[in-house]
């Protein structure tokens, strides 16, 4: 237009390279230290287990590298983002393989020192009628109250550790349940103690002195590990032959801990991990008035006898936090 003035509209600035790095570095950090399982220290093993969380919330500095127009930025957070993303992701999908033995369900749960409702345990255990109930931070007085709501005539045997124990269906001698037509399973109750500052070399010890998966039978190791699939102590019990239940199932994202609080549950400390024989079908959890702790059921299916070996392993060492077989005795 003649006369007219040209006005050319100012241009958003780009987003500050250093905002985009401030944004991008911590959680690269976070991504590098997860892969190559470098967490050390009380605090920081402990806030490991947040990185489903922080997975999720690597998205935002990918958005804000590549709408601020920061290549560089952008490509180490995408990167990260996918680092991320491969450690969590597939504990939502599972392997969808499923072995088609013989079945057996395993029951896990916390009792919170004991205080766990007898009666809504037990009407749990009818439910879901269990071969084998693994139970942690027991006491005497948790077993005496929960016999008298009716534990004792449907588990009468029993392998009681100092603060757990394995309730069974079954025979048990020392850890070894005998099937009924044949066959036998090892199950363990486990709970290291928690990876506080003061407890963290016990709690990497109690991990490390887990058993090997059993070239001779099928080993079942269940309970409060204290731990989630992001912890590099619990990926080496892990890789001496064993896998995780719910990861296989597709529930491993489903959060254990903690419950009956005023925040929902969280984190999955709370584990049924199985040898390569054995067949996951499904993982789910229930809630128990009285603990913070979901209790976790893995529907299992175990192979025939002498149905194929798992590659011998080296046991890890030896230590008092390990579960250790004691002579089973049948209720009352």
């Amino acid at each position: 237009m003649v006369g007219g003035t040209i006005v050319t509209p100012a241009r958003r600035a780009p987003v500050r390279a250093s905002l985009a790095w401030i944004l991008v570095i911590p959680f690269a950090v976070w991504a590098v230290a997860r892969v190559a399982g470098l967490e050390r220290g009380g605090p920081l093993t402990q806030v490991m287990s947040a990185t489903p969380y922080v997975a999720l919330g690597s998205l935002l500095p990918v958005l804000v590298a590549v709408f601020g127009r920061r290549p560089v930025a952008a490509c180490v957070a995408v990167v990260t983002t996918v680092a991320l993303a491969s450690c969590v992701l597939p504990r939502a999908f599972g392997d969808g393989a499923v072995a088609g033995g013989r079945p057996f369900t395993v029951l896990s749960v916390n009792l919170l020192a004991g205080r766990a409702d007898p009666a809504a345990l037990v009407d749990l255990v009818r439910r879901v009628r269990p071969d084998v109930l693994s139970a942690q931070e027991l006491t005497p007085e948790a077993v005496d109250r929960l016999d008298g709501a009716g534990l004792g005539g449907m588990m009468p045997y029993r392998d009681l550790q100092a603060e757990r124990g394995v309730f069974s269906r079954h025979p048990l001698t020392g850890s070894v349940v005998s099937l009924p037509g044949g066959g036998r399973v090892e199950v363990l109750a486990v709970h290291p103690p928690q990876p506080t500052s003061e407890n963290l070399e016990r709690w990497r010890t109690a991990l490390a002195a887990l058993p090997s998966a059993s070239v001779e039978i099928p080993r079942i190791l269940a309970g409060d590990f204290n731990a989630t699939l992001d912890h590099a102590a619990l990926r080496e019990v892990l890789a001496r032959g064993y896998t995780d239940a719910a990861d296989r199932a597709g529930a491993g994202l489903v959060p254990t801990w903690p419950a009956n609080a005023r925040l929902p549950p969280m984190i999955t400390i709370d584990h049924v991990l199985v040898d390569a024989r054995v067949g996951v079908r499904e993982v789910g959890v229930h809630t128990l008035p009285g603990t913070d702790h979901r209790a976790v059921v893995a529907r299992l299916e175990l192979p025939q006898e002498g149905a194929g070996v798992v590659p011998a392993f080296e046991t890890g060492v030896q230590a008092e936090d390990v579960v250790r077989g004691t002579q089973a005795v049948p209720a009352g």
